[in-house]
């Protein structure tokens, strides 16, 4: 048991002999479990990571499709909506609405513009941690583990600098022939013919006008504020390079930590071990790894820090994969998603497209370089009616309803290793000669 106050008094223990665990760490153990306060700070500090990780967890995956109509849905709503709302509701009845007036230019900064505040705060935890954990690490490193250690360190910095001042893939009037051929419209997601309100130019297949870039992007997959840009055809591949050297790093920090402290206490105390030692109970080994902690403070804290955020940014990075995997971006997935609803909902309809068909150069030029071509139209109707005849539908015959998504080819997966490829290397033609 804990004594948050009064005076410090051992814990009565039943010593089983000379050998015994608990006879070799109690003037060790003993002033920590007599003690509240010593666990009081390291409790605090998994509790405050814990939140913040499930804070931004719920902040970045709380719009996928995949978590819609559970619970991190409805807390991203309540978060990220209801709140703000009822925050806007109270400021009304209390002061008329001046307080979110003069905060609406500032809000409409920090949401609906680009800043770098967010990539410095990113770029301030690394440094911050860094700064903590080096200096306390690097005396009882190996050279080996030392130049691991700096290749680690130095590869987020680079990948971030690279996904930041890269093109992501603005679309101008004067590369626009140039997107418009790097992927065939599917007439599922895309249609060709569609113009941009706010560019004025023909959207080309797989892209979106970004409201906080004020650009259309090819490819477009999101807009993240870590790096202050779109992730898009020009620098998705050093996105996924960063998230994949961030989680590297994290990883890396969390088990070279734990092998470090861990080590301490063996010098320390020989019966130690990293695995919890047969007859100590579980808050006994807490207490000696946050009496380990509190004693090298600054690796340890960091340490934590590793460990808590690195399911987080594994998280994000299997997500990002998978969306290779299946030859989509977090913009066609939330496309994906609405479609699925108007199958469920006997909405949406298909028919065949021929390879033969004549196109309009100017709205759907050629694409060489891609391997496939559509072979359905799919479109989804408001009143459940197969549509009526248009012209500017294209396809053949009659239309037929869709009751799940497994009857629609995604025209863009060509397998995992062509969507990767597709992603590192640009123009990348397939096999197919260069134009």
């Amino acid at each position: 048991m804990f004594l948050a106050r009064g005076r410090p008094r051992l814990i009565r223990l039943r010593l089983s002999g000379a050998s015994s665990f608990s006879e070799r760490f109690l003037p060790f153990i003993a002033p920590v479990t007599d003690n509240a306060a010593t666990m009081t700070p390291f409790k605090w500090a998994v509790v405050f990571v814990l939140t913040l990780s499930f804070m931004v967890f719920v902040t970045f995956f709380g719009r996928l499709p995949a978590f819609r109509r559970t619970p991190i849905a409805g807390l991203h709503r309540l978060i990220w909506i209801h709140t703000p709302n009822a925050a806007l509701a109270l400021d009304h009845r209390l002061t008329a609405g001046k307080l979110s007036r003069s905060l609406s230019r500032f809000g409409k900064y920090i949401v609906h513009d680009r800043h770098p505040t967010v990539v410095v705060f990113f770029l301030a935890i690394l440094v911050v941690a860094e700064y903590m954990y080096l200096p306390e690490a690097w005396p009882q490193l190996g050279w080996f583990t030392r130049l691991t250690a700096a290749i680690a360190v130095m590869m987020p910095y680079l990948f971030l600098y690279l996904a930041c001042v890269s093109d992501p893939g603005y679309i101008t009037p004067e590369n626009h022939a140039y997107h418009m051929s790097l992927y065939p419209y599917d007439h599922a997601l895309f249609h060709p013919g569609n113009e941009c309100r706010s560019c004025r130019l023909l959207k080309p297949a797989r892209s979106k006008h970004c409201s906080i870039c004020k650009r259309c992007i090819a490819k477009a997959d999101h807009h993240c504020v870590f790096i202050n840009s779109c992730v898009g055809y020009g620098n998705h591949h050093w996105f996924l390079l960063l998230l994949f050297s961030t989680a590297v790093l994290t990883t890396y920090g969390g088990l070279l930590g734990v092998s470090l402290l861990s080590s301490m206490m063996t010098q320390r105390h020989p019966d130690w071990s990293l695995w919890k030692p047969r007859g100590m109970t579980l808050n006994r080994y807490m207490a000696v790894w946050g009496l380990a902690v509190q004693q090298n403070i600054r690796m340890g804290a960091t340490t934590l820090l590793s460990l808590l955020t690195t399911p987080l940014v594994w998280g994000l990075l299997t997500y990002t994969l998978y969306l290779v995997y299946a030859g989509t971006t977090t913009n066609e997935s939330l496309k994906w998603s609405i479609y699925k609803e108007d199958v469920n909902d006997g909405y949406a309809f298909q028919r065949q497209l021929s390879s033969s068909r004549q196109k309009n150069p100017r709205t759907e030029p050629p694409c060489r370089r891609w391997p496939v071509e559509p072979e359905h139209a799919l479109v989804a109707t408001s009143d459940g009616k197969p549509p009526a005849d248009n012209a500017r539908l294209a396809g053949h015959g009659e239309w037929e309803r869709v009751w799940s998504l497994k009857h629609v080819e995604n025209l863009y997966d060509l397998g995992f290793w062509d969507n990767l490829v597709d992603a590192f290397v640009p123009d990348y033609t397939f096999g197919r000669p260069a134009i």
